[in-house]
């Protein structure tokens, strides 16, 4: 279990956190994530391939010329909310159906937050599997006049707690042989 959380949190860290920022009228470079936030126009222009409610296109910038950027699409988000992910099939979309154009970017900020979140995570789950019934030599604990804590046993937890108690019940062995 904790193997797995360790890997995960690895895995998010590595990818780190990207954010959409507006390029304005600079154009991106071939190869890097954009998105292209789609008008009216391009939802009837577009509508016939993708889907009539597009709202925004995501994906990697294959080409860009003055009348068109050619998109390697990973997902199309829908008016609606929904989203479509898609496989990296690529799509002609015209200048004039765009009403703005993002480029993803490293959030160095949000990456930072994110590897906080999880080394905190990973220390409490690794702090909780090596002391699970708390520290042995806590001297902050309730003890009597000798100095001896006095520690109650902990409930187990399961399916005893939620159903009530646990009631074994004798190994039922059909009879087998002839009356």
């Amino acid at each position: 279990m904790l193997y797995l959380l360790a890997v995960t949190v690895l895995c998010a860290v590595l990818t780190g956190c990207y954010t959409l920022q507006p390029v304005g009228t600079v154009v991106p470079d071939v190869g890097n994530g954009i998105a292209l936030d789609i008008n009216d126009v391009g939802r009837v222009g577009l509508g016939g391939s993708m889907g009539p409610e597009i709202s925004q296109i995501e994906g990697r910038l294959v080409e860009h010329d003055n009348a068109e950027y050619v998109v390697a699409v990973t997902a199309v988000h829908l008016l609606r909310g929904g989203e479509q992910h898609w496989s990296g099939e690529s799509v002609r979309v015209k200048n004039e159906y765009v009403t703005s154009v993002y480029q993803r970017s490293f959030s160095r900020g949000r990456t930072i937050a994110l590897s906080a979140a999880g080394v905190a995570a990973v220390a409490w789950l690794a702090r909780r599997s090596l002391f699970p019934g708390g520290f042995p030599d806590d001297p902050t604990g309730p003890s009597d006049s000798t100095g001896i804590a006095n520690r109650a046993p902990v409930r187990p937890r399961g399916i005893g707690r939620a159903f009530g108690p646990v009631r074994h019940t004798p190994l039922l062995i059909p009879h087998l042989s002839r009356p």
